[in-house]
């Protein structure tokens, strides 16, 4: 695939389904993010987003296009008010390389590797804030599942062994370094399944920088995004990976580029934990495994795109420093195992 877009022909696509001419559509790439290409697309009224997947290879459902959208769709039926209202979908690769679909716009501000200038956000805020994110996960646990048709989404029995086989299977499809300790902690994860199955939807990515603040009160969270890899499953498994997105002050400084969580104010992963489970089913005892599984997948997640970063389909800087992500990430899983705590 080509990793140079054309945007006229997506121009008189959405034309005529945006009720305008082709010149009064302009489509801007949006900076930052490591998976799927976001744009923004403004028409003479309104301004919308267009999701499509990245270069180079495919990772199965990471980069499908339509089930991102129908679950856009599922999450309005379940009466979710928290994610951008879906606007179309395009199955035809000619329009613009691949699938892609629009969705709405959601005005507000987004905590990437910094707190965006304007934004008032001190140790207080932070507090009320980490909260806030953990109340959003929490609510998304607790959606109704069968009226809505979120239950097609996934297959619950089994998730949590599929889950492991699957992201270990991804790691050395996309191996290009030894990274001992990493494999080490795979290794342990597939000796050790728990036996207790919880059910709900699970985000699968959920972290500070998916979330939409409003600017106004940014301890309020308008929207969430990046509903890729959103599926039925267990969802302490979603719980452990916000953990190991979830870096703390101590931690290696590779690990702090994904998340904001490390600046004071924000609560601890213990913390974390204990208000988690003050709301929703599962206990802290049971987290170790799943902090595990969750650095292991950050770990792979980074892998994958350092190795398509490795085999030219991208030459954004920042995937050439992935790979200390992985590695780091791998110490920190070993490490956990070693301690028997987070």
């Amino acid at each position: 695939m080509s990793s140079t877009l054309s945007f006229d022909v997506l121009k008189d696509y959405l034309a005529a389904n945006l009720n305008c001419s082709a010149e009064q559509i302009q489509v801007d790439q949006l900076p930052g993010g490591y998976s799927n290409l976001s744009f923004l697309v403004h028409s003479p009224t309104e301004k919308f987003i267009l999701r499509r997947p990245p270069f180079g290879e495919k990772i199965a459902k990471a980069h499908d296009m339509g089930r991102e959208f129908k679950i856009l769709q599922g999450l309005k039926k379940a009466g979710y008010t928290k994610s951008p209202n879906p606007i179309l979908f395009c199955e035809e690769e000619s329009i613009f390389g691949a699938p892609f679909f629009l969705m709405e716009f959601v005005e507000g501000a987004i905590l990437r590797n910094k707190v965006p200038k304007g934004l008032t956000l001190g140790a207080m805020e932070f507090e009320k804030l980490s909260r806030s994110a953990v109340d959003c996960l929490v609510e998304l646990h607790q959606l109704e599942l069968q009226e809505s048709g979120l239950i097609q989404l996934g297959k619950p029995e089994g998730f949590t062994q599929r889950q492991v086989t699957g992201w270990v299977e991804r790691y050395f499809r996309a191996k290009t370094n030894e990274l001992p300790e990493l494999e080490i902690a795979a290794s342990w994860l597939q000796e050790n399944i728990p036996s207790t199955e919880y059910t709900a939807f699970i985000h699968n990515d959920f972290k500070y920088d998916n979330l939409v603040l409003d600017p106004d009160e940014p301890t309020k969270i308008q929207s969430v995004l990046d509903w890729e890899m959103a599926t039925i499953g267990n969802p302490l498994m979603d719980l452990g990976t916000s953990l190991a997105y979830w870096a703390e002050e101590k931690d290696p400084e590779i690990l702090k580029l994904f998340n904001l969580s490390h600046l004071p104010g924000n609560l601890s992963r213990e913390e974390l934990m204990d208000y988690y489970f003050s709301k929703a089913a599962g206990s802290k005892e049971e987290m170790i495994f799943f902090y595990v599984f969750g650095l292991v997948k950050v770990a792979v997640i980074a892998q994958q795109i350092f190795k398509r970063y490795s085999q030219g389909h991208s030459n954004d800087a920042r995937f050439a420093q992935l790979i200390h992500v992985v590695e780091a990430a791998g110490k920190k899983a070993t490490q956990t195992l070693q301690k028997n705590q987070l």
